[in-house]
């Protein structure tokens, strides 16, 4: 598509952002909309995932047709098969008469199914045999109903590994996902950021009546360098927040850090401290953890450097005792003081040998200590460093002991999403 024809479906339907990745979204969404190909469409909560499958409709020759949407995390599991498919009268308790099922309904037309990954293994049955042959039973009939619907389906699971795990049909999610969406998180489009704000300050100020708040140059980088865990719908949450509560309009950046998450804040100083003048962008996962894991190995080094300090510093004062009482003026009068030269003969041990058991004599040991903390300088650069992987394994591994395999809890702390640490624990073949 032209990208004057991207702009005009924005238009049309609320979209704010000029991102790349959200741009190939809508392409795709247009161009498959003519077909009758099922679409899955995935992405973190709060990304916009209901815009999608309305493009879908309204491009497609059923914009005529009916339009429903669905949450199937929202319908209780004992209910949900009644929802989709309808029943008949009697067929449990409380079925006081026939009703017809959004799959009947929705004839000739198109059904969004939200969160599809929360159907249960029942029901994935029943709308596998819809979507390959149309046809569908009423709970409580043995008659044989078909219909002619367009279905779209959205999720935030990794559905990959939902298949993986036994919660989710391996067939249905290969008939779903004939043509995949991907609507990128808004840490992927740091570009949007500013721009969505503006936008839903406008709203609000002409929903409220009053002046738009307006952000400073440091506001609006802690804006795009924020994480954004619940992506579009917490920037909206809290630009309405702000918007609504401080008088004053031009929104600084100690003003803002007072609406977004403390644990947020406390979690990523790196991103989000004002006081650093080398201060970093990140663009992945990847490069945060990485960076962290990085900061935690310097740390070691310099750790390991005092440690050594303070040995050195220990052994220089037992070695100045040891001098005072074998000195002239200290020494009984019938020993011999013998002044501590190294002798020709002695074989001095290697530079490496550091500790208590080096052979040097006390008169040269503390000569040497420079030089001895430069070659362990130089020992410490040629050790062989972990690997990345082998240290965001690591990091992986600690974190999942730490929350007793509770997946959901580590992805937070580690501040990824579940499917990239799905993704990772496989990959790593952590157990």
């Amino acid at each position: 598509m032209q990208p004057s024809e991207i702009q005009a479906v924005k238009q049309r339907f609320g979209i704010i952002g000029n991102s790349e990745l959200l741009n190939r979204a809508i392409d795709v969404a247009v161009q498959v909309a003519p077909t009758d190909l099922s679409v899955l469409i995935t992405g973190e909560s709060g990304v916009g995932k209901e815009n999608f499958p309305q493009i879908i409709h309204y491009y497609s020759h059923r914009k005529h047709g009916p339009y429903i949407a669905v949450n199937c995390g929202a319908i209780p599991e004992g209910t949900i098969d009644s929802e989709l498919f309808g029943h008949e009268k009697g067929s449990f308790t409380g079925a006081m008469a026939d009703r017809k099922g959004y799959f009947e309904v929705a004839d000739g037309g198109t059904i969004f199914l939200d969160e599809v990954g929360e159907l249960p293994l029942s029901t994935q049955v029943r709308l596998l045999r819809v979507l390959e042959t149309g046809e569908f039973i009423k709970v409580g009939s043995s008659k044989i109903l078909k219909t002619n619907v367009r279905v779209i389906a959205a999720t935030n699971l990794n559905m990959a590994q939902a298949v993986r795990d036994g919660r989710f049909r391996e067939d249905l999610y290969y008939r779903l996902n004939t043509v995949p969406i991907f609507v990128p998180p808004l840490r992927e489009r740091k570009e949007d950021i500013v721009l969505l704000f503006r936008k839903f300050a406008a709203d609000f100020a002409e929903k409220y009546n009053m002046p738009p708040i307006k952000l400073t140059e440091d506001a609006k980088k802690l804006l795009t360098e924020y994480y954004w865990n619940g992506n579009v719908r917490q920037l909206k949450n809290i630009t309405e927040q702000i918007s609504v509560i401080e008088q004053q309009r031009e929104i600084t950046a100690d003003i803002l850090k007072q609406y977004l998450p403390k644990e947020e804040l406390e979690r990523f100083p790196v991103l989000l401290s004002n006081h650093r003048s080398d201060q970093k962008t990140f663009t992945s996962e990847r490069e945060i953890l990485y960076q962290v894991l990085f900061d935690m190995k310097q740390d070691m080094i310099e750790l390991k450097k005092l440690v050594y300090n303070l040995m050195n510093a220990q052994e220089n004062q037992e070695l100045m005792q040891k001098d005072i009482t074998l000195s002239p003026s200290f020494a009984a009068p019938h020993e011999t003081f013998i002044p501590a030269t190294p002798s020709p003969v002695e074989v001095i041990k290697p530079a490496n040998n550091l500790g208590r058991e080096s052979n040097q004599f006390p008169g040269s040991k503390k000569q040497n200590s420079f030089e001895e903390a430069a070659e362990f300088q130089e020992i410490e650069d040629v050790q062989e460093p972990m690997t990345l992987e082998d240290m965001e394994r690591q990091m992986i591994k600690k974190t999942l002991e730490k929350h007793k395999g509770k997946r959901k809890a580590a992805a937070e702390e580690l501040k990824i999403s579940e499917r990239t640490l799905y993704r990772k624990i496989k990959e790593y073949g952590i157990e």
